[in-house]
């Protein structure tokens, strides 16, 4: 007999399972088994949903791709970021842009624990680990200086 915290994980797994459609969350399917829960009450469903709640956030931070930005971005650059982490990973990822003035010149991608960073403050490139191919950001567009 598994224990209560094995198996409110179990089933939470089931539940995470049940929610994803195309290797992707289906916010459909979330409010359906999150109904089904609600309706069905499992032993310890608070365990249940804490554990489903984190297979879920974990997932969508896998799903997208944060771009930090020093300058003014455009939708171009933001499709082609998100188009080369898609080939890279093999799973559909969205590129958000999130202004960070703190960053002097380029781009910081993060999506999921992998960062890669662009920037004048951090290099030129980082992989997540040497035996991955490096993925090359785009340039970002500036204005000349006069």
């Amino acid at each position: 007999m598994p224990s209560r915290s094995k198996a409110a994980a179990q089933l939470a797994r089931k539940f995470f399972k049940l929610s994803l459609s195309d290797q992707a969350v289906s916010p459909e399917r979330v409010t359906g088994v999150l109904d089904y829960i609600e309706a069905h009450r499992p032993a310890n469903p608070v365990m249940v949903l804490r554990a489903y709640h984190r297979l879920i956030a974990l997932e969508l931070a896998r799903s997208s791709a944060v771009v930090e930005h020093a300058g003014p971005i455009t939708d171009t650059i933001l499709q082609s970021i998100a188009a080369a982490m898609t080939a890279k990973y093999k799973r559909p990822v969205k590129a958000v842009a999130k202004a960070n003035p703190a960053l002097l010149a380029g781009l910081r991608v993060h999506l999921a624990d992998d960062v890669y960073e662009a920037s004048a403050s951090g290099g030129s490139k980082f992989s997540p680990s040497p035996s991955d191919d490096s993925i090359s950001l785009p340039a970002q567009q500036t204005a000349p200086s006069e």
